[in-house]
């Protein structure tokens, strides 16, 4: 039975299977009274709105097809004390500096067992930062075999959309590639929308999962 008087957790995910495993754990937690679920940055923020600041935001870095980082840094302006430990599949290096410098208090990779879940959600609610170590995001990251080189076109992919898919890659939104490529943000949405159609995939995070074990080869003088 939860206490009342505990604050609660938060989950927000968009992938429904994992979404509700992990809401379910966080249930548990002695230190919370009830976890619960948005599927987006909106429903997340509405329920905050309706119930008060969360003690704890459980967030995966990609969102519907962006990363999450900008909702972190609404969630910190909006409610300072809430912590927020970042999720996700994609436990690159460079996914968990961004998290990190979003503003994100810690950072788990999905792979891990729940005991790791259970530590890194009580010491954020301790005050303490988690984040994997220097040789931990290593071996995380390390393959198992050389990736395989694989070019825009090998993939059915303009040399535009390549510099797009390469962009995606490292987890820049629209936003930021627009600035990059000199192109409106409305064009690289569509530019988006044609990468994730040949690839055969729905979201960013589909793409991320398609690729993994491939490297792609794009020079900006190509």
């Amino acid at each position: 039975m939860s206490d009342s008087n505990l604050p609660y957790g938060l989950v927000v995910d968009d992938h429904p299977l994992v979404a509700h495993g992990i809401t379910e754990f966080l249930c548990t937690h002695p230190m919370l009274s009830e976890a619960l679920l948005a599927i987006d940055a909106d429903s997340a923020l509405g329920l905050m709105a309706q119930r008060g600041a969360p003690a704890i935001v459980l967030l995966d870095f990609w969102l519907g097809g962006d990363t999450a980082r900008a909702l972190v840094q609404c969630v910190q302006l909006r409610y300072p004390a809430t912590r927020i430990l970042a999720i996700s599949g994609d436990a690159r290096p460079g996914v968990v500096e961004a998290m990190q410098a979003a503003g994100a208090h810690g950072f788990v990779g999905k792979h891990q067992p729940p005991d790791c879940f259970e530590r890194a959600v009580t010491a954020l609610l301790q005050g303490h930062a988690w984040f994997p170590s220097d040789a931990e995001a290593a071996a995380v990251s390390a393959p198992a075999f050389v990736d395989l080189p694989v070019t825009p076109a090998e993939l059915g992919l303009t040399e535009r959309q390549g510099e797009i898919l390469a962009l995606l890659l490292v987890g820049h939104p629209n936003k930021r590639i627009a600035q990059q490529t000199g192109l409106s943000e409305a064009t690289v949405k569509e530019h988006v929308s044609a990468v994730l159609h040949k690839l055969g995939v729905r979201s960013r995070f589909e793409v991320v999962t398609k690729l993994r074990g491939r490297r792609l080869e794009w020079r900006a003088d190509a």
